[in-house]
């Protein structure tokens, strides 16, 4: 029996089994500056909402600009004046039109969450009418890109961007309902079908996303703009899923598959190459990811589990690196041996982790702020010793160069492989290495968290004292975490000495260490999908916005503010975080049933 619920509707007892039921829109009575006018609009919201979706699908088939600014698939979009055929449009206007058709859909239907799915659509469709309509006033040198001399308007962006607007009121005129929740618990095959297809879909996405614009700005001069406008209109989608409640749904029924969802997910990884992003660009930019991912998750540990603020953790990465280096058979070494490359990664690993354990032991005195500072001084020394080449071991400022290609007989991972009629590009072992690499250390984690160990963690994390009061030794727990973080590290060092060929001390300054907290942070601390998600967020976002020049730092910041503004427990947020930040104690019991026990009756 398949039932949609709401998460404060009533329950009513049947024969059969409780059921549910979505409570409808509360009456609109807003208060603020726009209580007048959402107040006003408020028994008229769905035919507003209708008008806004199809003045939206008007704005996209209408002119965007008043001359062409260059050639290129951008500008041709932007020039498309009125209707060609259905659908005949492409990129930006093809996003706004589909969700603009979205928008009239869900107003029309009986759908829980209406107004609340409304809405996400609705800013979907005013970012991308914003930022390109921006975008074609700022590259035409005014306003004589939308307003020509002889009296000539380009509507599109500013019809589009009213159609938005008001999408968006009039859903938030109706009254915002819960979101749902969907208690569909279907076959086994038809669960394992349905996340095939998702899973597929998501490979699908990645690939469009990264291949959108071109190669890094290099093919199309608009790549940027493109990039950001195709990430807006999937922002206004994903919003208008979320409220449905089928992600959530989605996210339990992988859950319920676990290792169904983890051999799917790995499959689809490895199925990358053969998608439009398999050149030999993005493989090396996705081997760089992988490193980092695999790095962030040891900082996962130590940060999002532990609680353990550690401001030089990178150091630990160059650690494996230098090692790797060293034991590579490269001239530059002056221990001049060559070790199998399996045999280096574990030998990186386990220098790493004893420095971590030295590292570490600090925190049976300090914590906090000054946990912090130690890190960071220990990071700092890092560097500097690397820097001035202590022992001969670090290059100095030669570094060290012309590290062996990992190899097997021989094939070396660099070069490209032919299976058929179809070329992979140079790097893809490699990128096939790195995630087999970024699922065993998500493997690593996945076991730690949910271990005995795993919990004392979260324990130190929330209160150190009361676990110690509990009878959990903090201080070997938070050596082991050090420990087991600087391992993970020193592990994906060893792989990346070897991709890029050369170590030099710059690869492994303070700021990396900021990035690596950064990833952690912003994709969820304490989730084995957040770190990886955030590495890519803050790896991918620099090479996209290469277009803006000095200006993509400003905009890659202002990304991250928002992000963490409107979702400050990370964007794939642990139950237990979520809990600590929700403002509401029934809303945090909710969310990880049992967190809150002494605040939640």
């Amino acid at each position: 029996m398949s039932e949609v619920t709401s998460e404060s509707a009533s329950t009513t007892e049947t024969a059969e089994a409780p059921v549910r039921t979505v409570p409808a829109a509360p009456p609109a009575r807003h208060t603020g500056r726009l209580a007048g006018p959402l107040n006003a609009l408020a028994p008229h919201a769905k035919i507003g909402m209708v008008v806004g979706g199809v003045l939206s699908i008007v704005g996209a088939y209408l002119a965007w600009s008043t001359f062409v600014l260059n050639e290129g698939a951008y500008p041709e979009r932007a020039t498309l004046t009125m209707f060609v055929e259905p659908f005949g449009v492409t990129g930006f206007r093809l996003h706004i039109t589909l969700l603009g058709l979205a928008t009239i859909v869900v107003a029309l239907l009986r759908v829980p969450a209406k107004h609340r799915i409304v809405r996400g659509l609705g800013v979907g469709v005013t970012a991308v009418a914003v930022l390109n309509g921006l975008w074609i006033t700022v590259e035409g040198g005014g306003l004589g890109a939308i307003t020509a001399s002889d009296g000539t308007v380009a509507f599109g962006s500013i019809v589009a961007l009213v159609g938005g607007l008001v999408t968006v009121l009039s859903a938030t005129a109706g009254g915002l309902e819960d979101k749902p929740v969907w208690e569909w618990k279907l076959a086994w095959w038809v669960e394992w079908i349905l996340l095939l297809v998702v899973f597929v879909l998501i490979l699908l996405l990645v690939a469009e996303v990264l291949t959108s614009g071109g190669q890094g700005g290099v093919v199309n001069p608009y790549a940027g703009v493109v990039f950001l406008s195709l990430l807006a209109a999937l922002a206004g989608a994903f919003a208008a899923l979320n409220a449905s409640g089928l992600l959530t749904w989605v996210g339990e029924v992988s859950e319920r598959h676990r290792v169904f969802s983890v051999v799917v997910l790995l499959l689809c990884a490895l199925a990358l190459p053969f998608t439009g992003a398999g050149t030999e660009y993005w493989m090396t930019v996705a081997s760089n990811i992988g490193v980092y991912a695999a790095t962030a998750i040891g900082l996962n540990i130590v940060v999002g589990l532990a609680g353990l603020l550690d401001l030089g953790y990178v150091a630990f990465l160059g650690i494996g690196a230098f090692v790797a280096a060293n034991l590579s058979g490269a001239a530059a070494s002056v221990i001049g041996i060559h070790v199998p490359f399996l045999l280096v990664m574990v030998i990186s690993a386990v220098v790493a982790g004893i420095f971590g354990a030295i590292v570490g032991s600090p925190t049976l005195r300090v914590r906090g702020d000054y946990l912090a500072i130690v890190t960071l001084a220990f990071g700092e020394i890092f560097v500097r010793s690397a820097q001035n080449n202590i022992a001969g071991l670090t290059g100095g400022a030669n570094a060290i160069p012309n590290i062996p290609q990992v190899a097997l007989g021989s094939f070396q991972f660099n070069q490209s492989i032919s299976l058929g009629p179809i070329q992979l590009p140079g790097g893809v072992m490699y990128y096939v290495a790195i995630v087999l690499l970024v699922a065993a250390v998500m493997l690593v984690f996945g076991n730690l968290k949910n271990s005995r160990l795993g919990r004392a963690w979260i324990a130190i994390r929330e209160d150190e004292d009361a676990a110690a009061a509990m009878g959990i030794r903090t201080g070997p727990i938070k050596i082991l975490a050090f420990l087991i973080g600087a391992m993970l590290a020193g592990f994906a060092g060893a792989f990346f000495a070897h991709k890029t060929a050369v170590v030099a001390y710059d690869s492994f300054r303070f700021l990396e260490s900021v990035t690596l907290l950064a990833a952690v942070i912003l994709g969820g601390m304490g989730t084995i999908p957040g770190a990886v998600l955030g590495a890519s967020i803050l790896f991918v976002l620099p090479e996209k916005l290469r277009e803006f020049a000095d200006y993509r730092l400003l905009l890659f910041g202002l990304a991250l503010v928002l992000i963490m503004r409107f979702r400050p427990q990370g964007i794939i947020a642990d139950k237990h975080r979520k809990a600590e930040l929700a403002e509401d104690p029934e809303d945090a019991a909710k969310e990880a049933p049992g967190a809150l026990p002494t605040e939640v009756k």
